[in-house]
């Protein structure tokens, strides 16, 4: 049970963003998504870079997941929640100073805001409300003490397994690793890299379709014409008409004239002649 002021804490962290507004200028604190800068620009209540939420005495902002910080004399930019600088701020009467240090007040100028000594409207700042900023404060404080006195009001019944919720310890303990908070740029940049691998694997994967594809597509364009010329062949043959063919025989030589009685003789020069030459009528 002494996790049950913790859930309602972490689910409120992001509920508590606020718009920081200067009374003065009407202009709203954005931090720059490029570099750690800051400027006044017009109110915009849907952009992350003009929302700002205490965590703890620090003020961070939720479109660079940094805070507000004091670097140097009177450079006043974000920076690292856990790094160098005073990045912790005290909040009384919407002024806001660094904490534990006597440099003076967040103070609004031409150029976005420095620290400066004066406590006129140009120090102040309030949300979209026009509330003071040093009311979110003392709300998230309130909820900050009260999860760490449920921590001794409630720690005789921390082993009980059934919480008033219904949830067990172990899903409760699931739900808290949920929410936690941390840095997200290392988990989007394995992301956008593991994106951009897939978008070169699909594409390779796809040229080499279309490739295959084509070949495909030639290949049986290939058949077909092979086909078609086969066909158109028999076809052909098929019309042609059959000639019958008898080789040619070799011609006797005509004998001369016969009579009966004639003797025939063909010599080795291959001439004929006639063994009986018939006697004229003169002769006899």
């Amino acid at each position: 049970m002494k996790f049950f002021w913790i859930i309602p804490f972490f689910l409120l962290q992001d509920t508590e963003a606020f718009l920081m507004k200067n009374a003065k200028v009407k202009l709203c604190l954005q931090a720059s998504p490029m570099n750690e800068s800051l400027s006044l620009e017009d109110c915009n209540p849907e952009s992350d870079f003009q929302d700002w939420s205490w965590q703890g005495d620090s003020l961070m902002n939720h479109g660079t997941r940094s805070c507000l910080a004091v670097l140097g004399a009177d450079r006043v930019q974000t920076n690292l929640c856990s790094g160098t600088g005073y990045t912790s701020w005290d909040c009384s009467d919407s002024l806001l100073s660094p904490l534990g240090s006597s440099q003076g007040y967040l103070v609004a100028n031409r150029k976005g805001v420095a620290l400066g000594n004066m406590r006129s409207l140009k120090a102040q700042w309030q949300d979209a409300a026009n509330r003071s900023v040093c009311e979110g404060k003392a709300e998230h404080d309130r909820y900050f003490f009260a999860a760490l006195a449920s921590t001794h009001v409630y720690d005789h019944i921390a082993g009980n397994v059934t919480l008033v919720l219904g949830i067990d310890q172990e899903e409760l303990e699931q739900l808290l690793w949920f929410f936690r908070t941390e840095d997200p740029s290392a988990w989007n940049y394995s992301i956008l890299a593991l994106s951009f691998v897939a978008m070169i694997l699909g594409l390779l994967l796809l040229v080499i379709n279309i490739v295959r594809n084509r070949k495909r597509k030639i290949h049986k364009y290939k058949e077909a014409v092979q086909g078609a010329q086969q066909a158109e062949l028999k076809a052909k043959q098929a019309l042609m008409p059959v000639q019958e063919y008898s080789p040619a025989e070799p011609q006797k030589p005509e004998p001369p004239d016969q009579k009966s009685g004639d003797v025939m003789v063909q010599w080795k020069d291959g001439t004929i002649t006639s063994l009986y030459t018939e006697t004229s009528e003169d002769a006899i």
